[in-house]
C-alpha cells in the first residue's frame, strides 16, 4: 500500500470513526429484534464503507460473499459502540441475533456475530459453539476464518474439552475447516498472559499441527506455519524438535507441502536451526499437482471411502 493510500485511509477512518461508535451504541437497543438491527446495521455499513476497501478486500479475501468494504478499525469502532449493551443483554437475546447475522449475506454482518458470541460463551457455551460451528461451515475466505479463530481459542481456554472441535476439524474436507485449526492454535498463546504460556504444552497443539502437515492447500500450510511460529511462545523445545523431525520427513520423500510449511516457520528458531532447516530442505519445492501427505489426509480418506449419511437440514439450535 503506498503511503498516500495509507494517508488516504487513515484520513477516512478518522473522519467516520464517531459515526461508527455512535451506530454501535444505537444498535444496542435493537438487541432484541433482529430483524431490525440487520436492517440499521445494513443501513449503517453502507455509510461508513469506501469503494477503494471494498476492490481490495475482494483482490485479497476472495470468496467470502458480498463485502460492503467497512475497515477494520470502523467495525471495531461499531463494535465498540455496542459492548455497553451486550454486557446488559440476557445471553438468550444474544444467540438469537447472532443466529440471524450468521445468515447474513454480508461478510462485515456475519463477521459482526462474533462480538456476541465472545459474550455469550461464558453462560451459554453449547449454544455458543453451535453457532460457532455454523461460522466455520460457511467460511470460504481466510479473513473470515482468522476472526472466528481467536473466539475459537477463548471457547477452548474456557472449557479444555473444546480441544475435541479441532481434533474433528482436522479430517475435514474443507481447506477453510482446517484452516482454522492452524489460526486458532496461532491465536491461543496471545490469549493468555505470557508467564502462563508454557501451561499449554501441556495440550494437544502440537499433536494437531504434526497431523495436518504436509496437507496440499495453501491456505492450511500459512496457517500451520504461523501457528508454529506463535507455538514457540508456549513450547520452544517441542516446536523446534518437531520441525527436526518432520523436515527429516520431507527430505527423504521429497514432500514439498511440508518442506513449505517446515521452511517458513523455521525463522521463528534460533540461527543454526534455521541454516540447518534451509540446507535440509534445499531444493525441495511445492508442486500444484503433489497429492496430500498428511496424516490427516490419509486418515480421511479412509474415513471418506466408508458410506456416509445423506446430509440433512442443519440442526436447530438446542434449548
Amino acid at each position: 500500500m503506498t503511503s498516500e493510500v495509507s494517508e488516504r485511509a487513515r484520513a477516512l477512518v478518522t473522519e467516520r470513526l464517531d459515526d461508527a461508535v455512535r451506530l454501535g451504541a444505537s444498535l444496542g437497543h435493537l438487541i432484541a429484534d433482529p430483524e431490525a438491527f440487520v436492517a440499521a446495521l445494513q443501513s449503517g455499513f453502507a455509510g461508513l464503507a469506501d469503494a477503494e476497501y471494498r476492490s481490495e478486500q475482494a483482490r485479497v479475501a476472495p470468496g467470502g460473499g458480498q463485502v460492503f468494504g467497512v475497515r477494520v478499525p470502523l467495525q471495531r469502532a461499531v463494535e465498540r459502540g455496542l459492548r455497553p449493551a451486550l454486557r446488559e443483554s440476557p445471553p438468550a437475546y444474544l444467540i438469537s441475533l447472532a443466529a440471524r447475522l450468521i445468515r447474513a449475506e454480508e461478510r462485515e454482518i456475519r463477521l459482526l456475530s462474533l462480538a456476541l458470541l465472545r459474550h455469550s460463551l461464558r453462560e451459554d457455551p453449547e449454544r455458543s459453539w453451535q453457532l460457532m460451528r455454523r461460522l466455520g461451515r460457511r467460511a470460504a475466505d481466510w479473513t473470515s476464518v482468522d476472526t472466528l479463530a481467536e473466539v475459537v481459542g477463548l471457547g477452548i481456554l474456557m472449557e479444555p474439552y473444546r480441544w475435541a472441535e479441532l481434533e474433528q476439524l482436522v479430517y475435514s474436507p474443507s481447506r477453510w475447516e482446517r484452516r482454522l485449526v492452524g489460526s486458532s492454535l496461532a491465536e491461543l498463546p496471545f490469549a493468555v498472559e505470557t508467564a502462563d504460556r508454557t501451561r499449554l504444552a501441556g495440550t494437544p497443539g502440537l499433536t494437531l499441527i504434526e497431523s495436518l502437515l504436509g496437507d496440499s492447500e495453501p491456505d492450511v500450510q500459512k496457517a500451520l506455519s504461523w501457528a508454529l511460529r506463535s507455538w514457540v511462545q508456549v513450547d520452544p523445545v517441542g516446536v523446534e524438535a518437531l520441525v527436526r523431525r518432520e523436515a527429516a520427513v520431507a527430505a527423504v520423500q521429497n514432500d514439498g507441502h511440508r518442506a513449505w510449511v517446515l521452511r517458513d516457520a523455521a525463522a521463528a528458531l534460533p540461527a543454526p536451526v534455521q541454516a540447518e532447516i534451509r540446507e535440509l530442505l534445499r531444493g525441495i519445492r511445492r508442486r500444484g499437482d503433489a497429492q496430500p501427505t498428511s496424516r490427516a489426509a490419509e486418515a480421511a480418506r479412509l474415513l471418506h471411502g466408508l458410506p456416509a449419511a445423506r446430509p440433512g437440514p442443519e440442526a436447530p439450535l438446542s434449548v
